[in-house]
């Protein structure tokens, strides 16, 4: 049976950037001087972190804070109940790199189109909408990046629709050690950094709204877990460099909380298809805590060998 709503399409939007937002989320998802063509507008080889327009859905053109709250207010469905976008949560994050990002927008027109892939009841717990988005240049059409996604709608479940595929796992080999670590410390002003991307969620901010979600106070984004992880890998096996990451994908699986410590561990599969790209495997841990990022998986062209930190 078709989900209700699959293929409807949004209403298409206008995003830019400037070199000063790609410096932006290069630091605040933890890039290093020792990889200065994230960090540096005038070396020779500036480029843009390939996540970055996973961004651009929250922050369009604006340039200044904005209402989270007003831009985030669900377009209707067709089919599906209103929910409630201030009760929502990331599921899930699959990201496709087709071309290099420009390092700025300026004297070019991109848009953001995307469109629903299906919309499934979860009963009590809630709402899945999985939807596909795309960064497309207006004048030629082409495509630079899509991305595959859900969000959670909590508790906005049982209105009788269906419960939805079970979606592929991609555990890491078993029996074998990671190939390597990464690690990454947040502090309690991580978010506040982070946020200034253009992802202005209260959640990551102020603790009320988490108090009321249950998860007793401030959340970190889940995108910066999720980003920090995609930094990792491509650091440790792609010799940061942004061509030899083509896709990279996780599920977000518990919140991480202001001040946590993070431990990606990540395994090579020895899979490698016919342009070098070698699939690998990761999770992301909090130390002394839950798993918050799982089924991570990257098509990466690795460089250096074993790689370690």
């Amino acid at each position: 049976m078709s989900s209700p709503g699959a293929g409807f399409e949004f209403p298409s939007f206008d995003v830019s950037w400037l070199k000063r937002d790609a410096l932006l989320f290069a630091n605040s998802i933890g890039a290093t001087v020792d990889e200065l063509h994230f960090l540096y507008e005038l070396h020779p080889e500036f480029a843009v972190f390939p996540t970055y327009p996973i961004i651009l859905p929250f922050k369009h053109t604006n340039q200044e804070v904005i209402d989270f709250y007003a831009r985030a207010s669900a377009t209707p469905i067709p089919g599906v109940p209103k929910l409630d976008s201030k009760r929502t949560v990331d599921g899930e994050r699959k990201m496709t790199f087709l071309k290099p990002i420009p390092t700025t927008s300026e004297g070019r027109q991109f848009e953001v189109r995307s469109k629903v892939i299906g919309v499934y009841d979860k009963g009590k717990p809630g709402t899945v909408v999985e939807t596909e988005s795309s960064l497309v240049d207006k004048l030629s059409g082409e495509v630079y990046t899509t991305v595959i996604g859900s969000g959670f709608y909590v508790g906005q479940g049982g209105w009788g629709g269906p419960k939805g595929p079970k979606n592929p796992t991609f555990n890491p080999p078993a029996d074998k050690k990671p190939d390597a670590t990464y690690t990454v410390q947040t502090t309690p002003e991580t978010a506040h950094l982070y946020r200034l991307n253009g992802d202005y969620n209260p959640l990551h901010a102020d603790p009320v709204p988490g108090v009321q979600m249950g998860f007793g106070g401030t959340i970190m984004h889940g995108l910066f877990s999720w980003n920090a992880a995609a930094h990792g890998v491509l650091k440790l096996f792609g010799g940061s460099d942004p061509a030899n990451m083509r896709e990279f994908q996780a599920r977000f699986a518990s919140p991480v909380k202001p001040g946590d410590k993070l431990v990606t561990e990540i395994w090579r599969t020895g899979s490698v298809d016919g342009k070098g790209f070698e699939e690998l495997r990761f999770v992301t841990k909090v130390v002394g805590g839950k798993v918050a990022l799982s089924n991570g998986r990257a098509l990466v062209r690795v460089v250096g060998g074993k790689a370690k930190l």
